[in-house]
């Protein structure tokens, strides 16, 4: 074993059940193939954590902090679900959102100034949780637009590419968007509001946005930056257009860790199950776990479900959701098998050039179905 693969190893929390040594060994060659410096894992089966641990450094730099299965992480789109989907799905089961409502009619600038009988006139707030609204997959608005107000305006006024409903497009504007129109519908910043009514009432304590600056230091980086920031980004959001929204989107913006990922997915698969459950109803699971248009999209109301090549690997049920986040974290929870799978890591480390990530991921998810 190299020197990388002695650090990793070192780095394990505690010692772990056999059955799950070839998903350790899986992340362990990936950190000794740079596809990431270290790593927190975490298994859920049952409503009991099966495994939870971390491997690998801060950096690749020998003298940089060990991972601890504590450790928080820029969980970039991520957010998209625990925060804003989740949002979503509370405020659609106490009556409040009407999936059908039209996104101008919470955001009239979205639709000012616009042609009567364009597509933009016609996009609903599901078809922004599916990804079917026809905007843009991404735009590079913090490049021209450096105020909350400025890119916000520019995001309403992006081109609708497709009619709603028919093309099936992963859309970062879509969420900030969508998090702006949930905002109008609680009167007070999403942030409050997931903080008061999603992850207080869930104990996901160590989760939130915009780390204190006394916190940074002990949150894994994310990246170099030489071309925007001009600094090592660490403890505040990587994503681009969310630092320039103040750190905290629809879209991205939380940081999380295992511990907590795993009470999340706990909560989805105790509701949907319909045991256990406070916060979630089964029928409201039940509704956003379904894929939606147009045909052959893999996305249901906010989340991802497996699909050919899926980073969930081969051996998740058709009935599993999950997300990824572009700072190379993922959440992928079965609700067939009553399974949970958390994978933190900062793979955009020192920069974003490293595609590793892509095979590690489907490998480690089937060594782990494999094992129960």
């Amino acid at each position: 074993m190299d020197r990388e693969s002695q650090s990793a190893a070192a780095a394990l929390s505690a010692p772990q059940d056999e059955r799950f040594s070839a998903a350790i060994r899986v992340l362990s060659d990936a950190i000794a193939a740079r596809a990431f410096p270290g790593c927190v894992f975490g298994v859920l089966s049952g409503g009991s954590i099966l495994l939870q641990g971390a491997l690998g450094r801060f950096t690749y730099d020998e003298s940089s902090p060990a991972v601890t299965p504590a450790t928080i992480y820029d969980v970039a789109s991520i957010t998209k679900v625990v925060a804003t989907t989740a949002a979503a799905m509370l405020l659609h089961q106490r009556g409040l959102l009407d999936l059908e409502m039209p996104l101008g009619e919470l955001l009239p600038g979205f639709v000012v100034g616009r042609e009567p009988g364009t597509h933009a006139r016609h996009v609903r707030l599901h078809h922004l949780l599916a990804h079917s609204s026809g905007l843009p997959g991404y735009a590079e608005l913090f490049r021209t637009h450096r105020t909350p107000i400025a890119l916000l305006r520019a995001c309403l006024e992006l081109p609708i590419e497709a009619a709603p409903g028919t093309r099936a497009e992963y859309s970062d504007p879509g969420f900030i968007l969508l998090g702006k129109a949930l905002e109008v519908l609680v009167h007070e910043p999403l942030t409050q509001w997931v903080y008061r009514e999603v992850l207080g009432p869930l104990g996901m304590n160590a989760s939130g946005f915009c780390p204190r600056p006394a916190q940074r230091p002990s949150i894994p980086p994310t990246e170099e930056d030489t071309w925007f920031r001009n600094r090592v980004i660490q403890g505040e959001v990587q994503d681009e257009n969310a630092f320039v929204l103040r750190g905290a989107a629809g879209h991205a913006g939380l940081f999380s860790n295992v511990p907590d990922l795993l009470r999340f997915a706990d909560e989805i698969l105790s509701s949907a199950a319909g045991v256990g459950s406070s916060l979630f109803a089964a029928a409201t699971i039940e509704r956003f776990s379904q894929r939606q248009p147009p045909q052959g999209s893999s996305r249901t109301l906010g989340w991802d479900t497996p699909s050919e090549n899926s980073s969930s690997g081969s051996r998740f049920s058709p009935r599993s959701i999950g997300h990824l986040g572009y700072s190379g974290c993922s959440l992928w929870i079965d609700l067939d098998a009553r399974i949970a799978v958390v994978l933190l890591t900062n793979r955009t480390w020192p920069d974003r050039q490293s595609q590793l990530i892509k095979t590690v991921r489907p490998a480690f998810h089937d060594a782990i179905r494999e094992a129960i």
